[in-house]
């Protein structure tokens, strides 16, 4: 069993920050890829961010230059820095990570339980 718990969340007026975490916890065998994704009131589910086991990075660009997103790998954890947050930030963020737990064979997407973003102006 695999658990992805989100914590950071939270109201935040226009132009402040937040911080985003993510554990990924359980019976895992190996972390690869892990990412943010947000999804605000009427619209599709989209990618904030996402990092590679490695440390390689890829955003979206509504986030370019205002978002960074970082692992530990020693803990299964991914986090999402979020700076000069804006009104049009305001979503449930979601962490998913590809991983393979150690009773399985292959990697497969987990996701987490999302967490509530309100940017006010």
């Amino acid at each position: 069993q695999v658990q992805l718990v989100e914590s950071g969340g939270g109201l935040v007026q226009a132009g402040g920050s937040l911080r985003l975490s993510c554990a990924a916890s359980g019976s895992i065998f190996s972390v690869n890829a892990m990412g943010w994704y947000r999804q605000a009131p009427g619209k599709q589910r989209e990618l904030v961010a996402a990092i590679t086991s490695g440390g390689s990075t890829n955003y979206a660009d509504s986030g370019k230059g205002r978002f960074t997103i970082s692992r530990d790998n020693a803990k299964n954890t991914v986090y999402l820095q979020m700076n000069s947050l804006k009104p049009e930030d305001t979503a449930v963020y979601y962490c998913n990570a590809n991983l393979r737990q150690r009773s399985l064979s292959g990697s497969y997407t987990y996701w987490g339980q999302g967490t509530q973003v309100t940017v006010s102006s």
